[in-house]
């Protein structure tokens, strides 16, 4: 078994205490929340779901890629929206992302870590052998 490699692309926004993401077994990538912060830790989209939903996706985007993955790779997506009424938007702006088998998948609704995120995502992708 190899040991986990943690990665944090220095594409977006330096984690805080936490890695973006690690990969186990060389075969696993496991994702941590992406929200809308963009490079500097700036909250993008304030009060806009769908700008919201675009930044997570797109930081999300630059730890695939990191890892050698896309969105193709990931077998499970975790969401947290603080509203229900941003569950169509947030559907919509998915399907920008995610064409054919679509991964498993959990919508929660819940408070974020500040009061103006909107949304935060998750995922877990396997990695090419």
């Amino acid at each position: 078994m190899s040991n986990p490699i943690f990665l944090n692309p220095s594409e977006i926004h330096a984690p805080g205490g936490y890695s973006h993401a690690v990969t186990v077994s060389g075969r696993l990538l496991m994702v941590s929340g992406q929200v809308a912060f963009d490079k500097d830790r700036k909250v993008v989209g304030n009060g806009d779901f769908e700008a919201q939903a675009i930044q997570a996706f797109e930081n999300m985007r630059c730890i695939l890629t990191a890892a050698g993955a896309d969105f193709k790779n990931v077998v499970r997506l975790g969401a947290f929206l603080t509203d229900r009424k941003y569950l169509p938007v947030f559907r919509e702006v998915r399907a920008r992302y995610f064409s054919g088998s679509m991964p498993t998948s959990t919508a929660v609704i819940a408070a974020l870590i500040l009061p103006e995120l909107l949304i935060e995502i998750e995922a877990t992708a396997q990695l090419s052998s």
